[in-house]
């Protein structure tokens, strides 16, 4: 099994038409993604990577069936495009567009509320379920079907872990980046109770950084359940300066507010394993499996 996507999820594509989509679009159909549609306004009736454009999401829904979509949008138009998606009664959405204001995202998070929609991202790197479908913009070179469930907040390092855990034969059941941005749809937390849910899934990788509070909300929840699978963390910006901004909106840390120290703390309370260094993160895991 898999979390989130699988082989037969119905995908659309929003903003299928640009450059961007079109490249890292056709990458994932041929790894096995099932494309239904594109969206692109004022270009309904064309096609285009051998499937129907539609004008709005709604119409490609209703033609296709489609229960997941892409947004290829740019950032001064991503919210209206998650917002279509919602409204629409798309049930996953997964956007890579990256620096979306955060005060559209505030209106994303809202429309999102009480709805059965699933957001990943923006500023993500998608998902990715190896050997079954592919709904994003990472990697697939050294990914492995495998036990290990993987979410991270870090594009660069889901790469580094997926090369990882294939090389010592564990391989991956899902990879899911769950965004960079500070406000964001869903967190570590939901992923690790989408991973425990999940049959196929026998150990779990976390991958933080500064910022936010994804890491201690995801410890939390492992506190409230104590799991019985393995969950390794490793948290990021150790020696990041305090009130700089790491390489994106999300990554930046106030006094211990959002500071690695106060998430890895969090987490090793919960039980986490934190793997002390980022090229030993495969092996805790490994180690963990068989203690």
């Amino acid at each position: 099994m898999a979390v989130l996507a699988r082989r037969n999820t119905r995908v659309i594509c929003q903003g299928l038409t640009g450059r961007a989509a079109t490249y890292h679009v056709g990458r994932m159909v041929a790894y096995g993604m099932r494309l239904v549609a594109g969206v692109t306004p004022g270009k309904g009736g064309q096609r285009h990577l051998d499937v129907p454009i539609f004008d709005t999401v709604a119409e490609a829904v209703a033609a296709t069936d489609a229960t997941a979509t892409l947004v290829f949008v740019p950032p001064e138009n991503a919210a209206a495009a998650m917002i279509e998606a919602i409204d629409a009664g798309i049930g996953l959405i997964v956007c890579v567009t990256e620096r979306v204001p955060v005060m559209d995202m505030i209106r994303v998070r809202q429309r999102l509320a009480g709805t059965r929609t699933r957001l990943v991202g923006p500023n993500s790197q998608g998902i990715l379920v190896p050997g079954e479908t592919q709904l994003g913009v990472m990697t697939t070179v050294n990914a492995r079907r495998g036990p290990i469930g993987i979410a991270s907040r870090s594009a660069s390092l889901t790469s580094e872990i997926v090369a990882q855990t294939t090389a010592i034969g564990l391989g991956q059941s899902t990879t899911i980046g769950v965004g960079g941005d500070p406000v964001h749809g869903i967190g570590l937390a939901e992923c690790v109770r989408l991973f425990l849910d999940d049959p196929a899934t026998e150990g779990i990788i976390l991958i933080g950084e500064i910022g936010g509070s994804d890491e201690e909300e995801a410890a939390a929840l492992i506190r409230e359940l104590k799991p019985d699978k393995p969950i390794v963390a490793l948290v990021v910006g150790q020696n990041a300066p305090p009130e700089r901004r790491m390489g994106h909106a999300g990554a930046l840390a106030v006094g211990r507010a959002g500071s690695a120290e106060a998430k890895i703390s969090a987490l090793r309370e919960a039980g986490v394993l934190i793997a002390p260094r980022p090229d030993l993160v495969g092996m805790t895991m490994r180690q963990a499996l068989v203690s």
